[in-house]
């Protein structure tokens, strides 16, 4: 089934005296007498691994066949009913100086975090097999890369992070070659949550998760390893990881520019990614390529310009809402080989969720149950699917270039019904910096807790950025050296609404038009009006051929409200004042010179 397989009374399992994996092979030794599993192997991503640990899966009930015939090799997966999202509350980084892990992060010691793991972890594996899983984040032979090892009691783990990531003998040839690896130890355990805890320890380049099978806090490539662990190294070797999609946007003269754009989880980064061009746009020869819909690593090249990897290899995306209306590429995306995890299903067993609008109707839910709607959606607010990023219509080779990307434009954005336009840009990187470090967004599924709480989400990395985000801020702030020729910084917001409550703007294919903007504004043809917020567009500024925008929708998507932004830059002044005496003055300075402005 797999490279290697033996018992755990003969682990450590490889002939490695000497080697550069010596350390690796010490560190599953003394994991396996910790967790003291029946067997431990080692994997190699190959297909008949793949299709075995499927197969075991199967006929235990942790994955279920869908319809061979509309979804061949498609599986279902249900969590557990509390294990259904990220675990914000229970996410420690565990750093010696509790300041180095910052008001942003859930802090304990480096000592008292890997007390209370092991204390868990102590025999937990027994009567399981223990996988151990070596994988790269991003292209293999890529010098942005980085390798990691998971060890974990899940097949359902292993099968995912196989899809993830860059998983096997290759990644494994790679850290031999190195030296240096991100160690996840990770356990289901009971699957309880008063037993639950995803703990970070940027200095050792470690992660231990405990208690629960759920995407983002089990599958420790994602959220841990490429943007807490990652976002730590990123700072001290010069780079930034960030949680961005990457997309390029090629124009009728066949000139491609890439993007990288910033939005919490559940806020469209998806279906932005493998946006679908408007009919008028696809006749002239737009074309949008896929690079990444979640993770982005970014660093300066030779050159100055930032030049950006995907380190994942796959998705992990939200399917409710996924149709072929707001993002076909992924609805065929997901047609074959793919893991759902908590939707529904039809009679015929396809895979169903709120918003896919494909004509059939659930008959069970989730948890597996007859779906009755008065009692809960058929699918999970946070069901996910999990597929290869080559399945994408719009995917891109670019993805595998080694090299990188070149970024053209920078974007954040974030969910707000109110006050905040369609699409400014920042005036200069320290005012971008600011404008990422105080975006807003309501809250969604993808974290447990209340939906549609405005709170601040940096860059879209509260939940994410492995240290003191007054010292991230003065990372990002660091690249303006007078060397790098760095990218332009917009903020967007698709989610506006009216005084009836409807979003003012289609969005889907549609922002396009932004984005056609945006790259005017880089080559300099596109126009705007100067504000204190930034640069905005006016109406006449975007391509509008075939969209019907009401009054109001114009007022407000291109408008400017003083008072409202006011308000708003008093606000931030005291966010910035809740990180202490590491916020950079810069920054400080830049929310006081805009909110200045505001005031004349």
């Amino acid at each position: 089934m797999n490279a290697i397989t033996q018992d755990v009374a003969s682990a450590p399992t490889l002939d490695l005296a000497g080697s550069r994996l010596a350390a690796l092979n010490a560190w599953v030794a003394e994991v396996a007498g910790l967790t003291r599993p029946d067997a431990v192997v080692w994997c190699d991503g190959s297909d008949g691994e793949n299709a075995a640990l499927i197969a075991q899966m199967q006929a235990d009930g942790t994955l279920l066949p869908l319809n061979s015939e509309t979804h061949p090799n498609s599986w279902l997966h249900r969590s557990h009913p509390d294990d259904v999202a990220r675990v914000e509350h229970l996410t420690f980084v565990c750093t010696s100086d509790r300041d180095d892990a910052g008001p942003n992060n859930h802090w304990m010691s480096p000592a008292d975090g890997h007390s209370k793991m092991d204390g868990l972890f102590d025999g937990c594996m027994r009567g399981r097999t223990m996988y151990v899983i070596p994988y790269c984040m991003g292209p293999i032979d890529s010098p942005l890369s980085r390798c990691g090892v998971e060890i974990t009691d899940s097949p359902y783990v292993v099968t995912n992070m196989r899809l993830m990531t860059r998983m096997g003998a290759p990644a494994l040839a790679r850290i031999e070659r190195e030296g240096r690896f991100v160690k996840g130890l990770h356990s289901i355990g009971e699957l309880d949550p008063e037993r639950r805890f995803i703990m970070h320890f940027p200095e050792e380049l470690t992660i231990k998760s405990y208690g629960s099978g759920y995407g983002g806090n089990a599958l420790l490539g994602k959220k841990c390893h490429a943007l807490r662990i990652a976002s730590h190294q990123a700072r001290q070797e010069g780079w930034l990881a960030e949680h961005m999609l990457i997309l390029g946007v090629e124009n009728p003269q066949g000139e491609t520019h890439y993007i990288a754009a910033a939005f919490p989880s559940a806020c469209g980064k998806t279906n932005l990614a493998m946006l679908i061009p408007p009919q008028g746009y696809r006749d002239a020869g737009w074309k949008i390529w896929t690079v990444g819909d979640d993770i982005c690593w970014m660093r300066p090249g030779a050159d100055g310009r930032l030049y950006a990897i995907n380190p994942e290899a796959g998705f992990f995306g939200v399917a409710p809402g996924t149709s072929a209306a707001s993002n076909p590429n992924a609805l065929k995306c997901i047609q074959s080989n793919t893991i759902f995890t908590n939707v529904g299903v039809t009679a015929d067993n396809q895979p169903w969720w709120e918003g896919i609008d494909d004509g059939n109707e659930p008959a069970l839910d989730w948890r597996g149950e007859p779906y009755d709607a008065n009692k809960r959606p058929a699918a999970h607010p946070n069901a996910r699917f999990t597929v290869s990023a080559k399945q994408c219509p719009s995917y891109s080779p670019e993805a595998e270039n080694a090299a990188g990307v070149p970024i053209s434009a920078i974007v954040f954005g974030g969910r707000r019904a109110s006050l905040v336009p369609l699409v400014f840009e920042a005036r200069d990187w320290t005012h971008g910096v600011l404008v990422g470090a105080a975006m807003g967004s309501e809250t969604t599924a993808a974290a447990t807790g209340a939906v549609g709480v405005m709170r601040r989400d940096p860059m879209a990395m509260k939940p994410f950025c492995g240290y003191n985000f007054a010292d991230y801020f003065s990372h990002w702030l660091s690249f303006d050296n007078g060397e790098n020729k760095l990218p332009k910084i917009f903020h967007v917001n698709w989610f506006r609404k009216g005084a009836d409550g409807k979003f003012l703007w289609p969005g889907f294919g549609d922002n396009l038009r932004v984005l056609e903007w945006m790259i005017g504004r880089v080559e300099g043809s596109a126009s705007a009006v100067e504000t204190p917020i930034g640069h905005l567009p006016r109406a006449e500024d975007l391509n509008l051929d075939g969209v019907e925008l009401s009054g109001e929708a114009r007022d407000v998507l291109f408008g400017f409200d003083r008072d409202g932004w006011k308000a708003e830059f008093d606000s931030i002044g005291d966010y910035l004042e809740e990180y202490g005496p590491r916020m950079p003055q810069s920054l400080k300075d830049e929310q006081r010179r805009v909110a200045g402005s505001l005031s004349h």
